[in-house]
């Protein structure tokens, strides 16, 4: 039986894992949750077509991806947005519509050859909403198109432009921005794993949840914290 080996940390990606499982019976699925799981030694026992990274929070080894087939989805129409929080840097540059592109693991940050494109629209929802579709196009159409054929991996094209991994002080909600602008920093900053947006109120901050943009203007849920 062919073997297949997903790596992640989100809670929707391990979910959608079980649906595949059970949508493709015939192929040995192995589920990898946990950094001090994902060893050569490992992989090399179980020895797997593919090694299939939706969401990893950790540098992938070079003897690992030298030796196996690793591939990584990325938030952006590769070669543009190379780099760490690609979903933060697209919507403060007013970008909406992206591609979640599949590319094999190679030393250099999302510099892989690309096997997969899938159209992705970012205009609304969460942080969390937004990954939770990603996780549908990736597990519903994108691995499944691996199983079923041998896809060829073709090098990028294009000028590359690189993202800078976004630090929890640029949270802050800047000022001078428009209401879809506020809108959006909000809710790319509302999901689990990441610093919400704020305002600074003396001492305090002034944390926003929940957005929502309705006639031209924004409102959100509004909570104190320490500064």
């Amino acid at each position: 039986m062919t073997s297949y080996v997903i790596a992640t940390v989100k809670s929707w990606n391990m979910q959608n894992f079980y649906f595949l499982k059970e949508k493709f019976p015939e192929y040995d699925f192995i589920l990898i949750t946990d950094k001090k799981d994902l060893t050569y030694e490992r992989l090399e026992e179980i020895n797997p077509r593919f090694v299939f990274f939706p969401h990893w929070s950790w540098i992938i080894p070079e003897k690992i991806y030298s030796r196996f087939n690793c591939v990584v989805f990325h938030m952006t129409d590769l070669p543009f947005g190379r780099g760490g929080s690609p979903l933060q840097n697209l919507l403060v540059r007013g970008i909406y519509d992206t591609k979640v592109s599949a590319i094999r693991v190679k030393r250099g940050m999302d510099t892989g050859p690309v096997y997969l494109k899938k159209p992705l629209d970012i205009s609304c929802g969460n942080a969390d909403d937004i990954l939770k579709r990603v996780s549908s196009i990736v597990f519903n159409e994108m691995i499944p198109a691996f199983l079923q054929s041998d896809i060829a991996c073709q090098e990028q094209e294009g000028k590359p432009v690189a993202f800078k991994r976004r630090l929890p002080e640029q949270s802050e909600i800047p000022s001078g921005l428009s209401q879809r602008q506020i809108y959006d920093y909000i809710r790319m900053l509302d999901g689990e794993g990441y610093p919400a947006a704020f305002v600074k109120a003396g001492q305090n901050r002034i944390y926003f949840r929940n957005a929502r943009y309705e006639g031209g203007k924004v409102s959100a849920e509004a909570f104190f914290g320490g500064g």
